[in-house]
């Protein structure tokens, strides 16, 4: 489970953005992709889901957010994270994000 669902809080406006369940709590959030940042393939998918509405969150493993903030990537790569029910169109995104540069010839 991600580390900011344990502690119980999203931060920032994320917060407002993440949906809740029928109790008002914040919906349980899901692994959705590992993606390196060295290339800013995690900023790009964060930016595109949150373009169709699902908001997502990236954690850096292990003294990922250190070099974060010192040499602006994390050497350790990201995880990202969307709420679980919105997982199969987040999926269903980035599958149709691959099938659109295997037509282009990307």
């Amino acid at each position: 489970m991600a580390e900011f669902y344990r502690r119980g809080d999203l931060p920032g406006a994320l917060m407002e953005k993440w949906p809740r369940d029928e109790r008002g709590e914040p919906v349980r959030p899901a692994f959705l992709a590992f993606r390196s940042s060295t290339d800013l393939a995690d900023t790009l998918l964060v930016n595109m889901l949150g373009a169709y509405g699902i908001p997502a969150m990236i954690l850096h493993p292990g003294d990922g957010d250190f070099g974060k903030v010192i040499l602006g990537i994390s050497g350790t790569g990201s995880r990202i994270y969307v709420p679980e029910t919105m997982l199969e169109d987040a999926k269903a995104l980035m599958e149709a994000e691959t099938d659109d540069e295997l037509q282009s010839g990307i």
